[in-house]
């Protein structure tokens, strides 16, 4: 019998088995696909002469994550690299406004476009210096982050208090008007939002806008050389390097519980596997709360409010094999790893009130990755292994376009969409479809396929509105990994602090199931000691006395 098992072999689930076997437990990994990864996989799928990652390819919270740096992935041979620029977004007229990890060289693009912007920029990455560290420290630590959330307060009111605080909180669009006078930073701020399910509306937008674009600033956007499998094969080494086992193609359909204690798992096969201290499940809250664990273990009001949860976007995604670069029309992009495709914030409004109104855009809002410039060794010299993707309804009502795309997405609709997505490339890369060797298409229901946890390619484990973050994550409670299951702690993006290739989740669970350990280790000794005295006293204590 193991001590831990661990559901899900995705980053998080694997970052929680090595945090235990640290502390010297045994784990074992359970994965239902038949390879680890989750959502960090790579493959030769769309040409044999390409990799292309299947899901998330560049890692910026991976960059500055301390619980990735404790676990010293380098020494099993990870390595990171990246494109001589983060980030590109043109426009139709052949301005480009880019993100590059000088910040003097990002600030003079803006300054260009619209004088006193670059000073603009340079402020807001005044602001990152004096906060940034503690920011993510309270990011990455268990919530409440008592020690790192009161230096950060003390930090933040020196830096501006409710002033700079007021301006965090403001849509992404609001903040950008307020810092810039230029199309440049309000594009590089918006964008940058957009990589969690926050239209330029919402609340909050500009906060998580300007993190991801400072630490594209001062990070980069780092992808693992040789694909992202690259980092799930050295979390997987590490952890089988301490004892810890991963077996692929076993799926988890329950956790056993018994006197309101998990105990072990059940899987597909009829398999009972126990576990001495604890089950930590990196699976949605849905599914551990819908699922896995038995309703008549949970309280009704869990219940209730799993009723009330909200999942982000669905995703649509295209892989591509590209027999020459893309042919951009402002030539700043071609030196991106990262380019944003939309024709200024009032596009992505646009785009974000469609899904919202459950229509398929008719012009998609694409992240595109150029992986080769990121990384040379994803294709041949003179090639590109690239990918672009978007967002669509969980539930659509009507086709804003002219296809008639209803969401059912079979072979029909797959291509008809992927077909709009390399138009919309088309308006910034005249030329681009003629480059095409080969093609890969995920729609939502291929990506849930790959990663139960892509509910409807949902990439973010839940939303990262404000009413679903902190202690409302994954409802309303403690914003803490523990459930109401002694022993069973929820380790995925659906736990604080959320999405993205970090650990965190996956870290927070491990820590809370050593605590609990040492916690009743530490009940159970005091009882023996106080019954050890009883005994040298004479006293009865029972049938043991």
């Amino acid at each position: 019998m193991v001590d831990a098992v661990v559901i899900g072999s995705g980053p998080n689930g694997l970052v929680a088995a090595n945090v235990l076997a640290d502390a010297g437990w045994t784990v074992e990994v359970l994965e239902e696909q038949d390879e680890p990864g989750g959502a960090v996989r790579s493959d030769r799928g769309v040409d044999p002469a390409f990799v292309n990652d299947l899901f998330s390819s560049f890692y910026p919270l991976a960059a500055v994550s301390p619980v990735l740096a404790k676990l010293g992935l380098e020494r099993e041979g990870l390595r990171w690299s990246h494109a001589p620029r983060v980030l590109a977004h043109p426009l139709l007229d052949g301005s480009c406004a880019v993100l590059d990890r000088d910040r003097t060289v990002t600030a003079a693009g803006l300054d260009d476009a619209a004088p006193g912007d670059g000073q603009s920029w340079l402020e807001l990455c005044g602001i990152w210096d004096r906060l940034g560290d503690d920011i993510v420290k309270a990011l990455f630590s268990p919530f409440p982050p008592v020690l790192s959330g009161g230096v950060l307060a003390a930090r933040l009111r020196a830096a501006g208090g409710l002033r700079l605080a007021r301006s965090l909180l403001l849509p992404v669009r609001r903040f950008g008007e307020e810092e810039f006078s230029g199309e440049g930073g309000r594009l590089l701020l918006a964008g940058n939002a957009l990589h969690a399910d926050l239209a330029p509306e919402a609340a909050g937008s500009g906060g998580f806008g300007w993190l991801m674009s400072m630490l594209g600033q001062s990070h980069g956007f780092p992808v693992p050389v040789g694909g992202a499998g690259a980092l799930t094969s050295a979390l997987v080494r590490r952890l089988r390097a301490r004892g810890g086992s991963v077996r692929c193609g076993h799926r988890v359909t329950e956790v056993v519980v018994r006197q309101g204690r998990a105990v072990g798992v059940r899987t597909a096969h009829g398999e009972a596997v126990p576990a001495r201290r604890a089950v930590l499940a990196d699976v949605s809250a849905p599914s551990l709360y819908g699922s896995l664990v038995a309703p008549e273990h949970l309280p009704s009001r869990l219940l209730e409010d799993m009723r009330r949860f909200q999942w982000d976007f669905a995703t649509f995604k295209v892989d591509w094999a590209l027999n020459g670069p893309v042919p951009w029309t402002s030539p700043a992009v071609a030196s991106a790893g990262t380019v944003h495709l939309a024709e200024g914030v009032d596009e992505l409004t646009r785009w974000a009130s469609q899904i919202a109104r459950s229509l398929v855009p008719d012009r998609p809002f694409l992240l595109f990755g150029q992986m080769t410039t990121a990384d040379a060794t994803r294709s041949p010299r003179g090639t590109e292994s690239a990918w672009a993707y978007t967002h669509v309804p969980r539930t659509v009502k009507a086709d804003a376009g002219a296809d008639g795309l209803t969401g059912g997405w079979d072979a029909g609709e797959r291509e008809r969409m992927a077909d709009r997505v390399e138009e919309q490339v088309e308006r910034y890369a005249p030329g681009f479809r003629s480059r095409v060797r080969a093609r890969r298409i995920l729609a939502p229901p291929t990506l849930q396929a790959a990663d139960a946890n892509l509910r409807d390619g949902a990439v973010n484990g839940g939303t990262a509105s404000l009413h679903q973050q902190l202690v409302f994550r994954p409802v309303p409670g403690t914003g803490r990994p523990e459930t109401a299951v002694k022993g069973l702690y929820l380790a995925s993006a659906s736990a604080h602090p959320g999405g993205g290739v970090h650990g965190a989740p996956g870290a927070n669970a491990a820590r809370a199931a050593l605590r609990s350990t040492r916690a009743s280790a530490t009940v159970l000794t005091a009882a023996q000691r106080l019954m050890a005295r009883r005994g040298r006293g004479g006293e009865s204590s029972g049938p043991l006395g």
